[in-house]
């Protein structure tokens, strides 16, 4: 999986700072979280078919829990799902490329990843999270996540002993072509979570589709 997180800024090379790199994530202009599962030579496994998630939401939580001070995750759990990693792989935007990394397919493909510019999970803000539903090895950590519905939790461990535990309000399906930059990126006065994975068919080598999950801080 490969995801491209572009900006003016970003694309030319521009030195960003912490607070203007947060800034950034309200004003992308384009990101796309594609798979990239090209086999490679003949021990290619079988992988999983697409997933079929479809879109579903709910109303917003007319309340979230207080936010919680800035400290990095260690890992993530979707009880839904059959998730429990221990281990956060930190994400980062190359300012060449304008290319937000991914966990390494082959070393990490069942540990999801934070975009370190964002919010912390449980801090005020957008945090977001990336994980493989399958390589090219086969299934990865989101490999269940059919299973995923309105209402169930992702819980993320962090430094600071706390655990920060987010509901699912929103499930979206979408082709990457459609990718809803200001939707996934846009600020926000409140906790919240975006968790990206693949979906979809394969296509010459990649998944078509993002599956995004939208969550908000309930403790």
């Amino acid at each position: 999986m490969r995801a491209t997180f572009r900006t003016a800024a970003v694309a030319a090379g521009a030195p960003l700072t912490l607070a203007r790199r947060r800034a950034v994530a309200a004003t992308a202009l384009a990101v796309t979280v594609t798979g990239g599962l090209t086999a490679c030579g003949t021990a290619a496994a079988q992988l999983p078919p697409d997933p079929k998630v479809g879109s579903t939401a709910s109303a917003p939580a007319p309340d979230t829990a207080p936010a919680l001070e800035r400290s990095k995750p260690t890992g993530m759990k979707i009880d839904a799902a059959g998730v429990n990693a221990k281990r956060m792989v930190d994400l980062k935007v190359d300012p060449a490329t304008g290319e937000l990394g991914v966990p390494d397919p082959d070393t990490a493909a069942n540990d999801p990843g934070w975009w370190t510019e964002g919010a912390t999970p449980g801090e005020k803000g957008v945090s977001v999270l990336v994980a493989h539903f399958d390589t090219r090895h086969g299934p990865a950590l989101m490999k269940d996540i059919k299973k995923i519905k309105l209402g169930d939790l992702v819980e993320v461990p962090r430094e600071d002993g706390r655990t920060a535990k987010f509901k699912i309000r929103e499930i979206e399906d979408v082709n990457k072509d459609r990718f809803p930059t200001d939707k996934v990126y846009g600020a926000t006065d409140r906790p919240e979570l975006r968790l990206l994975t693949c979906g979809g068919d394969i296509k010459n080598g990649h998944r078509t589709n993002n599956v995004i999950l939208y969550a908000d801080l309930v403790a």
